[in-house]
């Protein structure tokens, strides 16, 4: 199975020590250079040390005719329209992506999508976490993770919780 993230997707999870929940449900993570570079200049000292793991992988772009289109067309910043770019060339399984703007473009595109809160219902649905909302809302108060009352409230029918 393969995955392409974005950058904001592995930060938050970092920040918030749930990233062990992608190598649980995926086994590797693949990652374009630009969110490689995102991540290493990022000042939180835990983002860097995403790229210390064996299972997040740096895979180069063939055709950079997307991303730029996706950048100077559509307004997607450069790790979002890379990743998108990348999951495109290797047709991947799902692409972890939040941002709204780049969701939308993804599925224009015909890519599956998940964010981090598919990834929590996944994770618990497989038993990996007791429940999600513990950990949405470590992701709203530490990672400044926004998720509106609607989502937050349809994200714990889903799970099952009260």
């Amino acid at each position: 199975m393969i995955i392409v993230s974005d950058t904001s997707a592995l930060s938050n999870l970092a920040i918030v020590d749930h990233l062990w929940l992608l190598e649980a449900i995926y086994q590797t993570v693949i990652i374009p250079d630009v969110v490689a570079h995102e991540l290493a200049v990022a000042s939180n000292p835990t983002i860097p040390a995403i790229l210390q793991l064996g299972w997040i992988q740096t895979q180069s772009l063939i055709n950079f005719e997307l991303a730029n289109q996706l950048q100077q067309e559509r307004g997607l910043d450069a790790g979002e329209a890379n990743a998108i770019a990348l999951a495109f060339e290797l047709r991947a399984d799902d692409l972890l992506i939040d941002e709204r703007l780049g969701r939308q473009e993804a599925i224009r595109l015909g890519l599956p999508i998940i964010g981090i809160l598919g990834i929590l219902l996944v994770a618990k649905q497989r038993r990996l976490i007791p429940q999600v909302q513990s950990v949405m809302d470590t992701l709203i108060n530490q990672a400044g993770f926004r998720v509106s009352s609607q989502l937050y409230r349809r994200i714990l029918d889903l799970a099952q919780e009260p």
